[in-house]
């Protein structure tokens, strides 16, 4: 690695400004695999020490790079080479759980539980479930990863009377509805983009600021209940979101 950061690699006129040249050279490690996904960069003062560049320099660069999500910094560990994130494409058409979308995909998945817990509902959950006074819900935070990778951050508010005892969700929220013949069989989705914060960042392993994508579902039953509202924050560079259009259906003139 050091000989990756000589001095003799960079030149004062010529080649754009020294930050550049830095940002472009490291760049260049990572698609080439010479900075494979996962290693560590030399600390800042490290790193201006064995290029012979100023700090303010070293910093610019690095943070450019974090920025493009190339680099990721971890708090109190220094910084990384960001993990390499395969594109996934999911239709819009289909009403199918995170678990069954990835199984499909012959990926593995777990989870990392923020809360699972009985407790009032928040008012934009009191309307989209049609909640009435001293109703409670069921609420189910966590983080979705596939083969150990963060994807999603996904909130699930269901009445407590469909899921009295959310401890007993360990896996697939819609399989456990399956076998109380609650699952939805019908959503509607909303769909926006996003910038993470801080939380959302560190628990999606990207940098603050990150392009996120914001889906809000509603699922119904057969009979028109609403079931569940859940709320889902996904990494934007690591899901496509594809729907099939049709020519809609021409109106007879007169």
């Amino acid at each position: 690695m050091n000989s990756l950061f000589s001095p003799k690699g960079f030149i004062e006129t010529g080649a754009g400004p020294l930050y550049l040249q830095l940002q472009r050279q490291i760049a260049e490690a990572i698609a080439n695999g010479t900075l494979p996904p996962g290693r560590s960069l030399p600390a800042e003062r490290d790193l201006a020490t064995l290029t012979g560049l100023s700090r303010v320099t070293v910093r610019r660069a690095v943070q450019a790079l974090v920025a493009g999500g190339q680099l990721v910094q971890r708090r109190g560990s220094g910084t990384y080479v960001a993990p390499r994130v395969e594109k996934l494409e999911q239709a819009l058409s289909l009403l199918t759980s995170f678990t069954e979308d990835m199984a499909r995909r012959g990926k593995n998945v777990d989870s990392l539980w923020l809360a699972r817990q009985i407790t009032a509902p928040t008012p934009e959950e009191t309307m989209a479930l049609g909640l009435g006074a001293g109703d409670r819900v069921a609420r189910l935070e966590r983080v979705r990863r596939s083969d150990g990778l963060p994807l999603a951050i996904e909130c699930a508010a269901l009445p407590a009377t469909a899921l009295p005892d959310p401890m007993q969700v360990q896996s697939s929220l819609y399989k456990m509805l399956e076998a109380r013949d609650l699952r939805p069989v019908r959503a509607v989705q909303r769909i926006s983009a996003a910038n993470l914060g801080a939380r959302d960042a560190d628990l999606l392993g990207v940098h603050v600021g990150a392009a996120g994508l914001r889906i809000e579902r509603v699922g119904y039953l057969p009979s028109g209940r609403v079931v569940e509202f859940t709320r889902s924050l996904y990494r934007g560079d690591a899901y496509d979101f594809a729907v099939e259009l049709t020519l809609a259906p021409q109106v007879p003139t007169a």
